[in-house]
C-alpha cells in the first residue's frame, strides 16, 4: 500500500514522533494533536478500517490492544484516564483509511463527544 500515508510511516518514508514500535504495532504523536496526549496507534499490517476486519486480523488485533495500557502509562495518563477512539468511514471521519485508534488524554475529555 505505497499510496498509504501510514503505511509510508511504517516504511520510513515519512518521519514520525514515535513512541512506541515493534514487529507489529508503531504509536506516534498525532500531528495536530486534540489533547495535551494525542497518540495515533496502527497496525503495521495495513488493514484500512475496523469495517475491514477479519478474522485473520484476531491475532494482530489482540496483541495492538495488549500493549495499550503500556503506551498510555508511558504517557503518563494511565492513572487518570484516557479515551480511545477509532474512527470509520466518511461520517466517523476517518481521515487516513489505515485501521488507527486515537489515544487522547492529559486532561478532562467532555461527552458527548460528537
Amino acid at each position: 500500500m505505497n499510496t498509504c500515508l501510514f503505511c509510508q510511516l511504517v516504511a520510513g518514508e515519512i518521519p514520525s514522533n514515535k513512541v512506541y514500535e515493534d514487529d507489529h504495532v508503531l504509536a506516534f504523536h498525532d500531528i495536530r494533536p486534540q489533547a495535551p496526549v494525542h497518540i495515533l496507534i496502527i497496525p503495521k499490517r495495513h488493514i484500512e478500517s475496523a469495517q475491514a476486519v477479519t478474522p485473520e486480523d484476531r491475532e494482530t488485533l489482540g496483541y495492538l490492544h495488549s500493549i495499550i495500557p503500556n503506551i498510555a502509562s508511558d504517557a503518563g495518563v494511565a492513572e487518570d484516564g484516557y479515551r480511545l477512539v477509532a474512527n470509520i468511514g466518511r461520517h466517523g471521519q476517518q481521515t487516513v483509511p489505515h485501521l488507527h485508534y486515537h489515544l487522547l488524554g492529559g486532561r478532562q475529555l467532555g461527552w458527548p463527544p460528537g
